[in-house]
């Protein structure tokens, strides 16, 4: 989507399992057939964040039955881009064909920022996994109440 001219990316998340602390987006694009070689596939994902200049998430923290909790926080693109000199890893002992297989993404103390998930299911897709909330932008949160749906 473009808002005030600027192209974003808006992504959601809402798992039952959510993490407040970090973000996980299980579906950040679709990699198509062909070649499964994950330094190829990471410059995709990187070919991909060309565009657009920033990208958002919509999180629900928890849901009802009556209180809900979101917040809207952007992940820098920034952060995104240091996917370039990620270290690979294939997951050899996977029954998935292709294997899955992960790009992690650590600090200079070797600490995770975030780790590029390519998932080698029926959709191939790549998730991107374990994103520190710190390293992001909360713009907004907020709490309501809402009536039950009959």
């Amino acid at each position: 989507m473009t808002i005030a001219g600027v192209p974003v990316s808006l992504k959601s998340e809402a798992a039952a399992n959510i993490k407040e602390s970090t973000i996980h987006v299980s579906k950040w694009m679709e990699l198509g057939r062909g070649d499964w070689d994950l330094p190829k596939l990471r410059d995709m994902f990187l070919e991909h964040l060309e565009s657009y200049e920033r990208i958002f998430t919509l999180r629900c923290l928890s849901r009802g039955p009556k209180d809900y909790f979101y917040e809207l926080v952007e992940i820098p693109k920034a952060l995104m881009l240091e996917a370039k000199d990620c270290r690979f890893e294939l997951t050899e002992d996977s029954k998935q064909n292709p294997k899955p297989g992960y790009g992690y993404v650590n600090d200079s103390n070797g600490n995770l920022r975030f780790a590029l998930y390519f998932d080698g299911g029926t959709e191939r897709k790549l998730q991107i996994k374990q994103i520190k909330k710190v390293l992001c932008i909360t713009h907004a949160s907020w709490q309501f109440e809402s009536a039950p749906l009959e």
